[in-house]
């Protein structure tokens, strides 16, 4: 959609007589401009009494139609969209026509006429109804009637209460927590919902008032939940402008078309300045033009595509085009590719003069003091720019443009004629006949600016390219080359991390190769994952490249820009497209689950699903696809299929998921393409676009989707151990393991003098009550706590992070049998799975004889100050008696070691990191920990967490 305040049309100039001198009939004129795609347009022209009002029309109109949030909005807000055009269908002014309702779903009369009598409603085809009777409650007792939703009561009945009709506000609780919470968000800065807040949503959305009051929720309202805005498929942040636009110009991905006049083929079609509106509304900010010399007598300069049967366009229409909307739906700065073929003084000029007084201020003259165009600088970033118009044009010396004819290469052996589709003048790689000079014309050969035109252009200069190793010595950030895809793509296979190297440092521009002339669009992927700034495509083809073009740009606040990933923009780092692994990020995993679909098509056929995910090489390629539905049912198709799993996707902030819906003779229906990192974990409804990208109002599918932190299968059973949240006043010491390495130093007499069968809650007398040490940083911490920012922190009872499968006390040396080493990364995985037949409440080693059913307390309280010691003399340890007085230690002769300082200290202990940190590193799972207790040395084979 596009509005502008100016009426364009010849026919409505002349019936309000627009030209007529001192008339203002012109400022009150409002057109709005609207169209399934960016060719197929309509015109309503509208006339007001005060210019005001046209200008209060047209900013209102744009603000609505090109807001991000109204294109992602919930499946509430579609539904509501629904009722309102059914209420805007009076007959009569005065009631609402069944016949409209029938209209609107004509997939299945019967299930309509039978959802219409279910919601009391008449349901003849000539009957009516006032608008009061069609209300909301009765609007959504129709819908779901019409379309039963079975998935969503079984969701209902897995956290409610067997057999009861509700769930209450703490299963809900565990619903919203477990369901759709993302699992990587921190619990301290993201918390969990809280009773109220569970409360809110019950009272927002249970439609019966007697369960709300009681804090319950029924499955409509779950499913009233499940439509809301806290369940949008879509991290609504992302759609504002949340990037930092700050950065140099070249660190941007920037929205850009080819050939922009063009509204059809490359050889023959119609070209029109409304391209190049529709372009900018929706966010392009770089533009094509194709200049080529006007004829006599007026001589003025044309846009149109050289040696084609494409019509002609004025200049400087375009240029008015351009300056009438540039500005209106982004701020940020517009790029104008000139392909100049104009090889007239005179015409350069009018072409020069047409963009200083239409442009006006907006038109960059000069380079901005704080960046002069020197080798080593770099341009001006977005943010600098705002609100200017830069000129891409070739700058030469001011005399007579050089036509240097560049040789013919393996690939000029098409016809002349048709050549032109996908040229892009004086660059490398395979080029069409129109490089090459051809007798009466100039076709393919772009000529250097007079001085007029030279005089406008600075920070985008195109420039040959002739090697990554010219352009590094050079280091010039303002000049620019352009790449066929074809030469692209090549360059991307046998030189990316070069390639990424010089996209970091100036701009590169990608467009169609020349066999092109259909207007089809290659993938951009490949070039943004190299750092290509400008990947042109042709907007009046809206296919799936397009349509992922038109889905990633829609972030950001629709700026245009896009700031591209840190690895694709620091100069210290490397980056390999093709790479397998990445060390500095963490690679991610995805699960969708497809449930059901909604109102797929106006006709009663066989649906299915396929979902896939764009980003790197090295991303999951397979396509997943659903089996077609049962039944030819379109209104409300069930799957329910197992999920789809892609897991490993390596660089997720470039990575996206796709899902695209298809009749079964394979007739396209809708889609949706959304960036990974704005993806919602949870139950979502998705709602559909069109293949122009547009928001379609019924058509929607319900998923489950789950985007959690990349585990190897290898670590899996760890992961799942360590997954356990840790609060402020706890830390998780260590996990205890079978084979435990055994301590060379033999018990002293202390130590075990120092072994009782029990300890009491009363201390000491002070006769009997051994001198307090000197406090030591390098020694145990007293009694069951560990010293961390001197504060006591108590074991953490073994049942929260799995069952301990041994401890072993160590009396005294033994020789150990001999055994073949064992690489610990290949025995990770089965050593920290807990063994299910071990009872977490028991302490005992496997490998022995020892009854766990025997009178033995193996559980750590975290508030008791009672620490089961085992005695080597007895096959068991009882349970720790308050009646019992400890034995004193006996005082230790002189031949027997010192029992503190004779052991080494240990070297994890006092070492803490901070304890919401929210990944672990697979390098730290073999780190190995001892702890002593009451003079008794344990050795503990596991992890230290802190």
């Amino acid at each position: 959609m596009s509005v502008r305040s100016h009426q364009q049309h010849p026919k409505v100039r002349n019936v309000f007589n627009l030209d007529f001198p001192n008339s203002d009939h012109l400022v009150k004129t409002l057109t709005v401009v609207t169209g399934p795609d960016m060719v197929n347009l309509t015109y309503h022209n509208f006339f007001a009494y005060k210019e005001k009002v046209t200008q209060n029309w047209a900013a209102d109109i744009l603000s609505i139609a090109y807001n991000p949030s109204r294109n992602n909005a919930c499946r509430q807000v579609f539904m509501e969209k629904i009722q309102f055009k059914l209420h805007s269908s009076l007959s009569l002014a005065v009631f609402i026509s069944i016949l409209s309702i029938y209209k609107m779903f004509p997939a299945d009369k019967k299930r309509v006429e039978g959802a219409l009598a279910s919601a009391h409603l008449p349901k003849g085809k000539g009957d009516t109804m006032k608008p009061d009777v069609f209300t909301e409650a009765a609007f959504k007792l129709f819908l779901m009637s019409l379309c039963p939703r079975p998935e969503i009561y079984e969701i209902f009945t897995s956290y409610s209460a067997k057999a009861k009709p509700y769930m209450t506000k703490e299963s809900l609780a565990k619903f919203v927590n477990e369901k759709q919470r993302d699992s990587r968000l921190n619990e301290e800065l993201f918390p969990r919902f809280r009773p109220d807040q569970v409360k809110a949503l019950i009272e927002k959305y249970e439609p019966c008032s007697s369960n709300s009051n009681r804090g319950q929720i029924s499955p409509e309202g779950l499913l009233f939940y499940l439509m809301g805005p806290e369940t949008s498929v879509v991290i609504l942040d992302k759609l504002a402008k949340c990037q930092d636009m700050s950065q140099p110009l070249p660190h941007y991905l920037i929205k850009s078309s080819h050939n922009t006049y063009l509204t059809a083929g490359q050889f023959s079609g119609v070209s029109s300045p409304e391209m190049y509106r529709q372009c900018l509304l929706a966010g392009c900010r770089c533009l094509e033009l194709d200049c080529w010399k006007g004829k006599p007598p007026d001589e003025e300069p044309i846009i149109t595509h050289g040696f084609t049967m494409t019509t002609e366009i004025l200049f400087k229409d375009v240029i008015e085009a351009i300056a009438e909307s540039a500005f209106k739906t982004s701020q940020y700065p517009v790029i104008l590719s000139f392909e100049n073929h104009v090889d007239s003084v005179k015409q350069q000029e009018k072409m020069a003069n047409y963009c200083k007084t239409i442009f006006g201020d907006m038109l960059l003259m000069d380079p901005l003091d704080k960046y002069p165009m020197k080798p080593g600088l770099q341009i001006p970033s977005p943010a600098e720019l705002m609100g200017k118009i830069l000129i891409k044009n070739k700058k030469g010396s001011h005399g007579k443009p050089s036509q240097a004819c560049p040789k013919k290469t393996e690939e000029s052996e098409q016809p002349i004629v048709t050549a032109s589709a996908g040229q892009e003048p004086n660059q490398t790689g395979p080029t069409n006949p129109e490089d090459q000079c051809v007798t009466g014309g100039t076709a393919g050969q772009e000529v250097t600016a007079y001085e007029e035109m030279s005089a406008i252009v600075n920070y985008i200069q195109p420039t040959k390219f002739i090697s990554f190793d010219n352009s590094r010595k050079k280091n010039k950030s303002y000049l620019i080359s352009s790449f066929v895809e074809t030469k692209g793509e090549s360059m991307i296979s046998k030189t990316a991390v070069e390639f990424v190297e010089y996209n970091k440092r100036q701009m590169s521009r990608i467009y169609p190769k020349g066999t092109r002339m259909d207007s089809s669009n290659y993938s951009p992927q490949p070039f943004w994952n190299a750092g290509c700034q400008m990947v042109a495509l042709n907007y009046q083809t809206m296919d799936f490249p397009m349509q992922h073009n038109m889905s990633l740009f829609e972030f950001n606040g629709r700026t245009g820009y896009l700031l591209k990933h840190d690895l694709l923009r620091r100069s210290d780092k490397k980056f390999d497209p093709y790479c397998e692994r990445i060390d500095t990020i963490v690679a991610n995993t995805l699960t969708i689950k497809i449930y059901s679909g909604q109102f797929l098509s106006d006709k009663s056929v066989k649906t299915g699903v396929e979902v896939e995910i764009i980003g790197l090489p090295g991303d999951p390629k397979k396509k997943y696809r659903t089996r077609w539905s049962t039944t030819p049912n379109a209104i409300n198709p069930v799957w329910n299929e197992e999920p789809f799993v892609f897991e490993k996707i390596l660089l997720p902030d470039m990575a996206s998921l796709r899902v695209v819906v298809h009749e079964e003779g394979g007739k396209f229906l809708g889609h949706r393409i959304i960036p990974i990192e704005a993806l919602q974990s949870g139950f979502q409804h998705i709602c559909l676009r069109s293949e122009s990208n547009m928001p379609l109002t019924l058509p929607a599918l319900f998923v489950y989707i789950e985007v959690k932190d990349y585990i190897p299968a290898a670590f899996a059973g760890t992961v799942q151990l360590l997954s356990v949240p840790i609060s402020r006043k706890r830390i998780l010491i260590c996990m205890l393991m079978p084979n435990l390495e055994p301590e060379t130093k033999a018990p002293s007499p202390v130590e075990e003098a120092d072994t009782t069968t029990g300890t009491q809650d009363t201390p000491p007398t002070p006769e009997e009550a051994p001198p307090e040490p000197e406090p030591n940083m390098d020694s145990p911490s007293p009694a069951n706590t560990i010293s961390v920012e001197a504060e006591p922190v108590p074991i953490i009872q073994p049942s929260v992070v799995g069952p301990i499968q041994s401890v072993e006390h160590v009396t005294e040396p033994e020789a150990r049998p001999n055994t073949p080493d064992v690489d610990p990364e290949a025995a990770l995985a089965t050593e920290l799975t807990p063994d299910p037949k071990v009872d977490s409440t028991t302490c005992t080693d496997p490998n022995s004889n020892v009854d766990p059913t025997s009178n033995v307390d193996s559980t750590l309280d975290v508030n008791s100050n009672v620490v089961p010691t085992p005695d080597p003399d007895v096959e068991s340890t009882p349970v720790a008696d308050p009646a019992i007085a400890p034995v004193p230690p006996s005082e230790p002769s002189s031949s027997d070691p010192a029992p503190e300082d004779s052991t080494p200290p240990d070297d994890n202990e006092g070492n803490t990191s901070d304890s919401s940190m929210s990944r672990i590193y697979l390098k730290q799972l073999h780190a190995y920990s001892t702890s002593q207790k009451f003079g008794h040395t344990y050795t503990f084979k596991g992890f230290s967490l802190f």
